[in-house]
């Protein structure tokens, strides 16, 4: 029968080195790797170069620097791009202490003498929350990487059409391209892309999400996609603004478009 071996590490920090042994020793045959610490500066140096450390499991009141004050320097390092859960041991059950724990966002609390039973279920059950956090930073990961890759997508349809038209701009019959998009739009729309400026336009037409899908022969979510790159490009508020500002009948802005 296979052992069970988290792939969580551990951090145990105490400024007493018997607990900490006790601790660690405990844990270890439960299956947890752990990284021995006595005191918050040490636990900083540890968290810091193993990023598999995952749990932290710290005494409140220690010398240097409390467990509150390590927790929050902890979070600080991690920033937006890791995680950890933390369990806070106390030799005192002072209320406000376990309250200021808490809202520094220390998930649970245990007082010593420690049932190192309890303490292993808490461990287990920050472990479970631990995966559930890293699940969704990496799904913000993920949706950040598809944005970034949707942009690029917009970079090279503008290159491309740049080069489809030429240093000049114009078309075979000798017209000048960018002259007639400039007549007819506002001259804020002249950085979209093609494809997100057809979405412009039929948004300009008062057409929905899904007359547009079927048009241009996508999917409603995309043109909702392109309507907020549309928005966010021309710093404009909603798609009731976009169309006034493609609509017909605008013709004080075109006026102030085109004077020049």
């Amino acid at each position: 029968m296979n052992k069970f071996t988290s792939a969580v590490k551990v951090l145990v920090v105490d400024d007493q080195a018997l607990i900490v042994e006790e601790l660690c020793e405990f844990l270890e045959a439960s299956g947890y790797r752990c990284v021995p610490c006595e005191s918050g500066k040490q636990a900083i140096s540890r968290y810091g170069e193993d990023l598999q450390i995952g749990l932290v499991l710290c005494d409140l009141h220690m010398p240097d620097m409390d467990g509150i004050e390590l927790v929050k320097e902890l979070q600080r390092m991690s920033g937006k791009h890791r995680a950890f859960e933390a369990i806070m041991l106390t030799g005192r059950a002072d209320k406000q202490d376990v309250i200021k724990a808490l809202r520094a966002g220390i998930a649970d609390y245990y007082q010593k003498p420690i049932d190192l039973d309890e303490l292993l279920e808490g461990v287990q059950r920050q472990e479970v929350a631990l995966q559930d956090r890293q699940k969704n930073l990496q799904l913000g990961h993920l949706n950040q990487k598809l944005q970034y890759l949707t942009e690029s997508i917009d970079d090279l349809y503008q290159d491309l059409d740049k080069v489809r038209r030429g240093p000049q701009g114009a078309d075979s019959s000798g017209a000048d391209v960018s002259d007639v998009d400039r007549v007819e739009i506002p001259a804020i729309f002249n950085q979209l892309s093609p494809r997100q400026l057809d979405v412009a336009r039929l948004v300009g037409k008062g057409q929905t999400n899904y007359q547009i899908a079927c048009e241009l022969g996508i999917t409603e979510n995309t043109v909702k996609l392109y309507v907020s790159q549309v928005l966010r490009l021309t710093h404009m508020h909603n798609r009731t603004q976009l169309a006034l500002a493609l609509s017909p009948g605008n013709s004080g802005m075109r006026q102030r478009v085109t004077a020049h």
